[in-house]
């Protein structure tokens, strides 16, 4: 590297060059990348809980990653790609350093990203930078069903958030996923669940705990955190909505739960959904089972502790 090195916020002028070098970002998944849809926003967006990075090299932008406050103390990394042509000199570490001091001065306390598994360059790139591996998590999918109830046993769904919140506290999926979901206000990104999002997705009619069973107590829980449109293959405008997390007991729980999640899915006209769930045997058996579909690939989610910034 040169001495005319900086790392500088992102200005609207910097677009051309940023799309020029994430167009092509993952040529061998054959999937495009997000970061020209949204770097207008990016850069309109940038204030006290936002800001966007690029890392200068001599006038030629060599990268960029975006942080993003999602709570007092939770910090976001995302968007972090490279100028291929300054690839293997050590610029990624420089961007992310610069969110990780950016985020602990405004008091954030931890930083999170997350990771396609297969992007095994981001992964190491991640580890790098200071991030250590905190979760994975799978993507299942229930079809939107009019007609879906939990008609399995004696269930019943109620959109309880202090009976949801006992399960979740004490629930294997917690544990596993470190107390994480999918945060309500930012997309792709994870941030703790607390009873506060629980009780706000049930004022929205987003709420479904599952009670029922052996000793009629609640088993289950999903919370919905948004709806949204995203083009198919055909280039088609199709909706989505996005369940934050999905916990449960047991396959029948299981069952009631994504019978829940399929009727709210139809009234709101979605086409698709996702519900963010641990990657553990039992969890991904337990949605194949019941017959919901499944993603390929599970997701990675690292952290790095700000305290010691």
């Amino acid at each position: 590297m040169t001495d005319a090195v900086e790392v500088r916020r992102a200005r609207a002028e910097d677009r051309e060059a940023v799309v020029a070098f994430t167009a092509d970002t993952w040529p061998d998944r054959g999937a495009g990348d997000y970061i020209q849809h949204v770097f207008d926003d990016w850069i309109a967006g940038d204030g006290d809980d936002q800001r966007t990075f690029v890392l200068d090299v001599e006038g030629e932008v060599a990268g960029i990653c975006q942080g993003v406050l999602l709570s007092p103390t939770e910090a976001w990394a995302q968007g972090m790609r490279v100028n291929p042509d300054f690839r293997g000199r050590g610029v990624s570490v420089d961007l992310t350093r610069a969110v990780f001091d950016w985020a602990a001065a405004a008091g954030a306390t931890v930083c999170r990203n997350m990771v396609f598994s297969w992007n095994v360059a981001g992964l190491g790139q991640s580890r790098a930078a200071g991030f250590e591996p905190e979760t994975e998590f799978r993507w299942v999918h229930p079809e939107p069903d009019v007609d879906a109830t939990p008609d399995h046993g004696d269930h019943r769904v109620v959109a309880d958030a202090d009976a949801a919140w006992t399960y979740w506290t004490d629930s294997p999926a917690r544990e596993h996923l470190h107390g994480l979901g999918l945060d309500p206000d930012e997309s792709w990104a994870l941030s703790e669940v607390t009873r506060e999002r629980l009780r706000r997705a049930a004022d929205d009619g987003g709420l479904f705990a599952v009670q029922g069973g052996d000793d009629g107590g609640t088993r289950a829980m999903a919370y919905r955190s948004r709806t949204y449109e995203r083009p198919n293959e055909a280039g088609e405008a199709e909706t989505w909505a996005e369940y934050g997390v999905g916990a449960w007991a047991t396959h029948d729980h299981a069952r009631a739960l994504f019978a829940a999640v399929a009727a709210d899915a139809a009234a709101l006209g979605a086409d698709r959904t996702r519900v963010l769930v641990p990657e553990t045997v039992e969890a991904v058996s337990d949605a194949a089972y019941a017959r919901v579909a499944v993603s390929d690939e599970p997701d990675f989610v690292l952290a790095a502790d700000l305290t010691t910034r």
